[in-house]
């Protein structure tokens, strides 16, 4: 198995986006014309058979999705989730930033399966220049007649725009980025009805990932084939990670389903930084696992991770090494959930607090035996009471701690209460 691919991100710094002409020299938009050749059914068909899970880190069903919202009488609003809040994740950026009218196009073929005529691509306010790459893009094909109305001389109208939000974590959430494009603070509402049905200003409403419809303008071109070709029977396809820590060779791969950990971590990023020995990985962002040594020859699959009770999640790999403390790395994390958690909720609100308090005296070495029996309760609490997703990945990283690091974290207990 090849340990890397360039199949959705072959574009990657390999053609100029200030104008549309590279990206048509590549081949672009060969997809969206395929699609307009097809029904809209037959590309949810194909969406559907291909297996492709949300890449942004629910991993739900993009066609089942897709074939929800295409059922919704009126027009659906399309919605592109470039928030990127999680710390060690920064793979969506490269396609604002490297590859942003496949993103459009993606788009485009949504509203035509889906039956949409307006676009919004969330993106953070951080990423200020990348904002202004991915508006010059939409204008760009809206000149080139991919954009606007009766796209290539089709039935199809459909328009892109560009939103920011704040930068707050919680909006990777679809109620709370809708709540955030309507004016009002992230925070996630209670889902009366499905978002296909009643999302963005109360209309039908499709959100997905940026990776999620780069991959699905893959899968309409010359390179399904070659995409569908990889990966497991089960987790098909590649996946876009982003690799970064005590790595040597830190950045954006894309890697097909089934390498495992120990191949990413030292195949592709060329082993720990320095010479040190590894420490521990944390997978699919701060909300993530910690994977211990004993457990590099995972396969980086959705159904090998289940069966660890891991998670895919946003595809980051954070890679630490010898020279860091577990007990330290849950203050990092715990003290950005606790800064990110909107609180909306009592779980996370207080949960993260009291987390962040017991992570501080572990790395103190002052925590006891109690205090481990604290995470656990509270973490119990936090994933069966929280409001939305936040909260109940929240304690994950202090959970697998124990589970995976224990010796460590007793090395951290005051000793006269071990």
């Amino acid at each position: 198995m090849d340990k890397s691919v360039s199949i959705v991100s072959k574009n990657f710094k390999k053609i100029k986006v200030d104008t549309i002409d590279d990206y048509l020299e590549v081949g672009g938009y060969e997809s969206l014309k395929k699609a307009l050749s097809i029904e809209p059914s037959e590309i949810i068909e194909m969406v559907k058979s291909s297996g492709l899970k949300g890449r942004g880190g629910a991993a739900f069903p993009t066609g089942k999705k897709w074939e929800q919202a295409s059922k919704v009488e009126g027009d659906t609003y399309i919605l592109c989730n470039a928030d990127e809040g999680e710390p060690s994740t920064f793979k969506d950026r490269y396609f604002l930033e490297y590859d942003p009218y496949r993103i459009i196009e993606g788009m485009t073929i949504a509203a035509y399966a889906v039956g949409g005529r307006e676009g919004i691509i969330y993106i953070r306010e951080e990423y200020g220049r990348i904002r202004e790459i991915m508006k010059k893009a939409i204008a760009n094909a809206k000149a080139g007649g991919y954009l606007g109305e009766n796209i290539l001389g089709s039935n199809l109208s459909f328009d892109i725009k560009v939103v920011s939000g704040a930068g707050a974590f919680i909006c990777g959430e679809t109620t709370a980025l809708i709540e955030s494009i309507e004016g009002r603070g992230g925070r996630p509402r209670i889902k009366v009805k499905r978002t296909a049905e009643a999302g963005l200003f109360d209309k039908p409403t499709l959100a997905n990932n940026i990776e999620s419809y780069g991959v699905v303008t893959t899968l309409l071109s010359e390179d399904a084939e070659k995409y569908l070709n990889c990966g497991t029977s089960i987790s098909k396809g590649t996946k876009i990670i982003s690799l970064c820590g005590n790595v040597e060779k830190p950045g954006v791969y894309e890697v097909p389903f089934g390498i495992t950990l120990r191949e990413i971590i030292y195949d592709l990023g060329g082993g720990i930084k320095d010479g040190r020995h590894f420490k521990f990985a944390q997978v699919g962002g701060a909300s993530g696992p910690l994977v211990p040594k004993s457990m590099l020859d995972i396969k980086y699959s959705y159904e090998d991770f289940k069966e660890k009770d891991f998670s895919i999640g946003s595809g980051a790999v954070l890679v630490a090494d010898d020279t860091n403390r577990i007990s330290e790395f849950m203050v990092t994390v715990q003290e950005f959930f606790a800064h990110e958690s909107c609180g909306k909720c009592t779980p996370c609100r207080e949960g993260n607090r009291q987390l962040l308090k017991i992570a501080h005296r572990f790395a103190e070495r002052k925590g006891e035996m109690e205090d481990i029996y604290k995470i656990q309760r509270l973490a119990n609490i936090m994933q069966k009471c929280s409001f939305c997703g936040l909260g109940t990945a929240a304690p994950t990283v202090m959970v697998t701690a124990i589970k995976h690091f224990y010796d460590d974290l007793k090395e951290n207990m005051v000793e006269n209460k071990i």
